[in-house]
């Protein structure tokens, strides 16, 4: 497999995972959410990411979360289940239950906490993308699992070698090491990044890159007709959906990843809940944002980004 043998392309949510308050997940919550990402236009949507709290789930309620993903969205637009686990065998099982299950790929992240070197990365991801005929996304997510694949010279290409790898998510919080992974392997397979800005417009329109994964998709009113406009060749329009992009992105989430008013997901929830959107509530060891001043601070981001009017609009 190569990047031709998947369209993936455009703006996906890393959909978060909705929780009632008791802490049970919530199907009718991710039903709703599922269907508001399809009416938003989204190019495809990945499930049971870092965003969508893999780490609290028990193995049944991460199937579960899968089924009705793909139950609700098949067929509509890419379904990329997250089989992340602590050892092969764990990520394993996951994938071959997206497998049954329909989805369209898979992805994984390196192993968390295990901090594996790179001989340890290939060999993680030669078992687990080989164990099934699906599609597979290699996830490079420093902030996560304390490893930066791409500052391993040569590591991204023997990765895009492997049989079923068609694509790559770039999230170190290094822009030029992600841009190194555009140039060694966008030629090969999907390149996912942070293109939605007026350098990434450049780089999406002369050296490559395919697209943006993005917790909790906030911004799809502003990055989707911004990926519509680049698939377009219309630089002009795409430049203004990305300035308004950056006039919210910016004042939520730092370079390196992290959240400007607290942890991202617990951000994201907080977010999503001031927009009335099905986001639902955290488990622990994550908890809500409370206090009135940073829910306030919040509320004023996504006023004064414009997002509520181009909501309306989309």
């Amino acid at each position: 497999m190569d990047r031709d043998d998947v369209s993936w392309r455009g703006y996906w949510p890393a959909a978060p995972t909705p929780f009632t308050a008791a802490g049970a997940l919530d199907e009718q919550a991710w039903r709703a959410l599922l269907r508001l990402y399809a009416a938003q236009g989204v190019h495809g949507v990945l499930v049971n990411g870092s965003t969508g709290e893999w780490f609290s789930q028990t193995p049944a309620e991460r199937r579960r979360v899968a089924e009705i993903a793909v139950a609700e969205l098949s067929g509509r637009i890419p379904v990329v289940i997250g089989v992340t686990a602590y050892t092969p065998g764990e990520a394993i099982e996951l994938a071959r239950h997206a497998a049954e299950a329909g989805a369209d790929g898979v992805l994984a992240t390196p192993p968390p906490y295990v901090h594996p070197g790179p001989e340890e990365i290939l060999a993680f991801f030669r078992e687990v993308s080989s164990a099934t005929d699906l599609p597979f996304m290699v996830y490079n997510w420093p902030r996560g699992v304390s490893v930066d694949m791409s500052a391993h010279p040569g590591l991204m290409r023997r990765l895009a070698d492997l049989d079923h790898v068609v694509a790559i998510k770039d999230s170190t919080g290094d822009w030029l090491r992600m841009l190194g992974t555009v140039e060694a392997v966008s030629d090969q397979v999907r390149v996912f990044g942070s293109f939605v800005h007026r350098r990434g417009l450049a780089v999406l329109m002369e050296l490559g890159g395919d697209g943006n994964i993005d917790g909790g998709g906030l911004g799809a009113p502003f990055a989707v007709p911004y990926y519509d406009a680049v698939a377009a060749g219309n630089a002009k329009a795409a430049r203004g959906w990305a300035d308004r992009y950056a006039g919210l992105s910016t004042r939520l989430i730092n370079p390196d990843y992290s959240g400007v008013y607290g942890t991202p997901i617990a951000q994201l929830k907080a977010a999503m809940a001031i927009l009335g959107q099905p986001g639902g509530h955290l488990r622990p060891p994550l908890l809500p944002i409370v206090d009135t001043a940073t829910l306030d601070a919040i509320g004023a981001v996504l006023r004064e980004s414009g997002l509520a009017e181009a909501r309306g609009a989309r």
